[in-house]
């Protein structure tokens, strides 16, 4: 099974995979938002830092999560 298939099967069928990609795409929409910005204040290039860290994170518990169901 291909990485978007078992996602398609995981995103269906298990809430903690689910939860795990709304979080995802919602720090994906906030980054979005500064990255469009001409200049950031201090304390938003501190909250894009966390972000892309949280990201990351959430990343690899799904990446986790996929190789776990795959195999």
């Amino acid at each position: 099974m291909e990485t978007r298939d078992i996602s398609q099967v995981l995103l269906e069928q298990n809430a903690e995979y689910r939860s795990l990609y709304e979080q995802h795409r919602s720090l994906e929409g906030r980054l979005e938002e500064l990255s469009s910005r001409l200049y950031l204040s201090d304390s938003e290039k501190v909250e894009e830092v966390t972000l892309k860290k949280k990201k990351l994170a959430l990343k690899d518990k799904m990446q986790a999560m996929r190789n776990q169901h795959h195999g």
